[in-house]
């Protein structure tokens, strides 16, 4: 980013901050609090929404589950330390087609063709 659009921006975000009456320490202590959320999380999608595993299990997580995504491909890693990794990291992200059908798709049943 050029130094002039950062500077443009930093300006707007000031004014709109001191529009709300929002302070720094505020902006601070929200961040701390989302890092908090995040650390705390045992599962994480792709765009970054959470679930502690505690409570009602949020839409996105069903969502992907009724699609045939399996739970612990939401794992955070660390938080499941008791499944070896079966081979190389792929980074789901990327695939379009993660959680659809087309991504539980069996081996066996292309190998029959």
């Amino acid at each position: 980013m050029d130094e002039r659009k950062r500077d443009s921006i930093v300006a707007y975000l000031r004014r709109r901050m001191a529009e709300f009456g929002i302070e720094l320490d505020d902006v601070a202590a929200a961040i701390a609090q989302d890092q908090i959320q995040q650390k705390s999380a045992k599962y994480r999608s792709a765009t970054g929404e959470t679930w502690s595993g505690e409570g009602e299990m949020p839409q996105w997580l069903k969502q992907a589950i009724s699609a045939g995504q399996s739970l612990e491909h939401f794992t955070v890693d660390g938080a499941a330390q008791s499944t070896p990794a079966a081979g190389p990291k792929v980074d789901w992200r990327e695939d379009p087609f993660a959680g659809s059908r087309l991504a539980t798709a069996h081996t066996s049943a292309s190998e029959a063709r």
